[in-house]
């Protein structure tokens, strides 16, 4: 008799711990992914070319400048700033069909301290 309830111990254990294992793998196997995709690539930088740079000082105080004009080819930059000093104000422009326009009032910018003229450009 313990013979018997030894062997149905042992059938029990057995059955119990293959249908865990057989749970686990069902949880596992019915994992799904959907497709997705990843790449990298790459594409030359080329610059724009920056001519007839104009400065309009201030009409009262001439020594404050009030707008940088210049022109930019290519004409399809959406993005583009200036800088007139090495650390100073970044400014705003509108290009319109490459005629490029910066107003230089919020903050001030003064002759005095323009320095020199840094323009970012991007599409």
């Amino acid at each position: 008799m313990k013979r018997f309830r030894r062997k149905r111990r042992y059938l029990v254990v057995a059955l119990l711990a293959i249908a865990i294992g057989a749970g686990a793998f069902a949880f596992a196997a019915t994992n799904t992914v959907p497709g997705s995709t990843a790449g990298a690539g790459s594409g030359a930088i080329s610059g724009y070319t920056i001519s007839g740079i104009t400065y309009t000082p201030n009409a009262t105080t001439p020594t404050n400048l009030d707008q940088v004009a210049f022109s930019i080819s290519p004409i399809t930059t959406t993005t583009l700033k200036v800088q007139l000093a090495s650390g100073g104000s970044w400014y705003t422009c509108a290009n319109v069909a490459g005629a490029v326009t910066c107003n230089t009032t919020s903050p001030q910018a003064t002759v005095a301290a323009a320095t020199q003229l840094t323009v970012v450009a991007a599409q």
